[in-house]
């Protein structure tokens, strides 16, 4: 495993990160762990998860899969850089009892939140402890007395956003710097081959302030995953590709990959760490087969000519303001 700085910060990570989205709604508990361990075994040191994931009527049960992994002893709470996050509604859908205060980022929420958190993950604290989505209706000064409160309590020890352009991630450290107190140091984007437009503002933010950024939907939902290969080898139809002009680039991306013998998964990821700014792609395997096809993605070097065509692909929306601008 490849290991690189989380941003600014002095903490060491390996560039691919382990997604456990997946941890309880499609992989069991003994398989979760299963992966887990495979992980760490591999040297992947950053587990990402959310409060919220987990089946819709048991929102949390992920973390508790990780909880009890953790329990499991064998220093694994140590060897992890654990992240995860706090924004959405925890109340199962349809729960006829929705209290206000029970969601976002109110300092009211984030200390609740994060107790929580503590408790199913079977943890007495989380490195970095992420906003999942922007809150327009809370205060950065309120937000980040509630961050420095528990960084105090050693509950936490560093900041990460979500979802997030990149004018919130400059008001956000802005606001920090203001207050003498850290910032963000990481974001989460939706960024992959296929969708590109947080090359425009998001990444340059994130590098200009310093934040490391984990791409999240590396494989574009499937799409980048040699989707058209797998339908034809098991005669389904690929639903994802219903627009004609889609499928025309994935066949393209599909044969040009071909044509230098590799996997499209590997190459969708091997392209997403040869970015610049890239802390490392989240990841979110189903299976043990997934992880270790994932993990030889960082040794893949690609060619330029590659890289070439894949740029006459899938174009990136260039540079702002130019790029819309004039």
């Amino acid at each position: 495993m490849e290991y690189t700085q989380l941003g600014r910060t002095g903490l060491s990570v390996g560039r691919i990160v382990l997604g456990t989205m997946n941890f309880g709604p499609r992989t069991d508990e003994n398989d979760s762990h299963a992966i887990m361990d495979a992980a760490l075994d591999a040297g992947v040191n950053l587990f990402d998860t959310a409060n919220v994931y987990g089946e819709a009527e048991d929102r949390g049960r992920t973390e508790k899969i990780i909880g009890s992994w953790f329990a499991e002893g064998g220093g694994r709470r140590d060897k992890v850089v654990l992240a995860t996050k706090v924004f959405g509604s925890m109340a199962a859908p349809g729960a006829e009892a929705q209290w206000p205060n029970r969601s976002r980022l109110s300092a009211l929420n984030i200390r609740r939140s994060v107790d929580e958190s503590l408790q199913r993950l079977r943890t007495d604290h989380i490195d970095v402890y992420q906003f999942h989505h922007v809150d327009r209706d809370t205060p950065w000064e309120e937000i980040w007395q509630a961050m420095d409160v528990l960084v105090q309590q050693g509950k936490i020890l560093y900041v990460g956003s979500s979802n997030h352009a990149g004018w919130h991630i400059a008001q956000a450290n802005e606001t920090a710097r203001r207050l003498g107190t850290y910032g963000l140091v990481s974001e989460q984007c939706l960024y992959n081959l296929a969708e590109r437009r947080a090359e425009m503002e998001v990444i340059p933010a994130a590098r200009a302030y310093g934040l490391g950024v984990i791409p999240w939907g590396p494989l574009g939902g499937g799409l980048l995953g040699g989707v058209i290969r797998r339908a034809q080898e098991t005669g389904r139809s690929a639903d994802a590709l219903a627009n004609s002009a889609v499928r025309d680039r994935v066949q393209a991306y599909e044969d040009v990959v071909d044509k230098y013998g590799l996997a499209p998964g590997e190459v969708a990821l091997a392209w997403l760490l040869a970015q610049p700014g890239i802390t490392g792609p989240i990841i979110g395997p189903r299976t043990a087969g997934q992880l270790e096809s994932a993990l030889r993605a960082v040794e893949l070097e690609l060619p330029e000519e590659l890289l070439a065509s894949l740029e006459e692909i899938f174009p990136g929306p260039g540079p702002a303001p130019e790029a819309f601008a004039w």
